[in-house]
C-alpha cells in the first residue's frame, strides 16, 4: 500500500465526483469574491459607506471560504483549480464588465449568492450519496452563509 494512497472510506470515483462539484463551488465562490471586491472598490451614491463596509465584510468572508473549499478538494486527492481561465470555464456566475449603479450591484450580488446556494445543493447531494460527511458539513455551512447573505442583500431593496 502506497503512502500516497487515500483510504478515507470514499471510493476514488466518488471522491472525483465530489471534487468536481467542489471545483464548481470554488469557481462560483471565487468569481463572487472578485465581483464583491470590485463593487467594494467602485460603489458610489448615498449608500456608499454602508455598502462599502458590507461588501468588505462579504469579500473577506469569501476569501476564507475559497481556501476551505480548495483544501477540501486537495484532501479528496484532486487538484484545486486556481486560474481565472479555469474559474471562467467552471463558474455559473458570469463576470460583470462595467461598473453598475449601487442598487444594481446589490441585485447582482444577491443573484450571485443565490447561485452559490444552488451549486451547494448540487454538491451536497453528491457528498451525501457518498456518505462524505466532511464535505456535506462544509457545503451545508457554506449554503447557510450564502442564504443569509442573500437575505441581507435583498433586505436593502426594502
Amino acid at each position: 500500500m502506497s503512502s500516497k494512497a487515500i483510504h478515507i472510506g470514499i471510493a476514488e470515483t466518488e471522491r472525483k465526483a465530489i471534487a468536481d462539484g467542489l471545483s464548481r463551488l470554488l469557481a462560483d465562490s471565487y468569481t463572487l469574491y472578485l465581483q464583491t471586491h470590485n463593487f467594494h472598490w467602485n460603489v458610489t451614491g448615498p449608500q456608499f459607506r454602508e455598502l462599502h463596509l458590507m461588501f468588505e465584510e462579504q469579500y473577506n468572508e469569501l476569501a476564507l471560504a475559497v481556501d476551505e473549499v480548495a483544501e477540501r478538494i486537495r484532501t479528496l486527492g484532486a487538484v484545486a483549480p486556481g486560474t481565472y481561465k479555469a474559474y471562467a470555464a467552471l463558474s455559473s456566475i458570469k463576470e460583470i464588465e462595467d461598473v453598475p449603479a449601487a442598487g444594481e450591484m446589490v441585485t447582482i450580488l444577491t443573484e450571485g449568492h443565490e447561485q452559490v446556494v444552488r451549486t451547494c445543493r448540487e454538491v451536497l447531494k453528491v457528498a451525501q450519496g457518498a456518505d462524505d460527511e466532511s464535505t456535506a458539513s462544509l457545503v451545508s455551512d457554506r449554503m447557510r452563509i450564502h442564504e443569509k447573505t442573500a437575505w441581507m442583500l435583498r433586505s436593502l431593496a426594502g
